[in-house]
């Protein structure tokens, strides 16, 4: 369980989307000049940013963890929406060596051109689901998506390693060092 007492570690562990969350309310984490250390306590943020209330952090990031898990969807959820679904979009946003290595039919890496094309679509009925590795990075690209005022975007809960173990076990799963 996550406390004040817990280490930036143990609470990105628990929650993978706290450095967003923390850096969206309280601009701490999201750059050089606001940045944590793994090994700090959740309090000891709190102190040295303005002597926060580290009750009330710990609230928001719990409440933001609760509001990305609403993003996720399952393997087999996207499974049978590709079935019924022509138009679904699936994009990677591992790099290229993984994705060359290990990738979903049909998905596209992320790229520049990608990103413009997806932006400059402009609609919100073509859904739009990020794949990653094991479903924490996918969060933030679904996070810039969002926040450019796209509504139909969903994670991959997993990543590609779940979809491997959950779907098609004959994709390759791999590690990364």
């Amino acid at each position: 369980m996550i406390s004040v007492a817990s280490t930036m570690r143990e609470v990105l562990e628990a929650y993978p989307g706290a450095q967003r969350a923390l850096f969206r309310r309280y601009h701490i984490g999201g750059c050089s000049s606001c940045a944590f250390q793994p090994q700090e306590t959740l309090a000891q943020v709190c102190e040295r940013n303005g002597k926060l209330n580290v009750e009330e952090v710990l609230a928001h990031i719990q409440s933001s963890h609760e509001q990305d898990a609403k993003v996720f969807i399952s393997p087999k959820e996207l499974a049978s929406m590709r079935e019924v679904d022509s138009s679904l979009r699936v994009v990677d946003v591992r790099s290229r060596e993984e994705f060359e290595a290990v990738h979903l039919e049909g998905s596209v890496l992320l790229s520049q051109p990608v990103m413009q094309q997806i932006m400059a679509e402009g609609t919100n009925t073509r859904p739009l689901i990020i794949v990653d590795h094991q479903g924490r990075q996918a969060l933030d690209a679904a996070a810039y998506f969002m926040g450019h005022g796209l509504q139909n975007v969903r994670c991959l809960r997993g990543g590609i390693d779940a979809w491997s173990q959950e779907v098609d076990p004959k994709l390759r799963r791999y590690k990364l060092c």
